[in-house]
């Protein structure tokens, strides 16, 4: 059983073995659960996310308006959401709306990811990141934390 949090109404849906979760669509609102796209987040959407994402793992590009790196970035991390979903939630976390997430997470520098498995840290990276080495880096650090 997978578990994933709706990115329009914020409920937790559960998606059973064998279903195909990119078909699923949210018990409450009727959205899909996934669009190929990374969900906008605030500090509140994102805690959601991280705590209640069950079955795959969540991946949070801390960026900011400002960052012309992050700007760079962004079409770069929406296309890793078309290669990574349902495997992985994409996430994107404005610093400069939320200081204090930025802050309780360890942003030191931006662009910045860290990858969720099951609420905890797993791996973070800064940098400007092309889509196929998001994807790998994401890939790779989920594969080391298999063994």
């Amino acid at each position: 059983m997978r578990q994933f949090v709706c990115p329009a109404c914020g409920a937790v849906n559960r998606t059973p073995d064998g279903k195909d979760p990119l078909a699923g669509k949210c018990g409450r609102c009727g959205q899909a659960l996934f669009s190929g796209h990374p969900v906008e987040a605030d500090a509140k959407t994102f805690r959601a996310h991280r705590a209640s994402t069950r079955g795959a793992a969540v991946l949070v590009d801390v960026w900011a308006p400002w960052c012309g790196p992050c700007r760079a970035m962004a079409p770069q991390f929406a296309g890793a959401a078309a290669k990574l979903e349902p495997d992985v939630r994409l996430v994107k976390l404005n610093s400069e709306a939320e200081p204090q997430m930025a802050g309780e997470l360890g942003i030191s520098g931006i662009p910045a990811m860290l990858l969720f498995k099951d609420g905890k840290t797993i791996a973070r990276t800064t940098g400007l990141m092309s889509t196929d080495q998001i994807v790998a880096w994401t890939r790779q650090a989920i594969a080391q934390t298999a063994v």
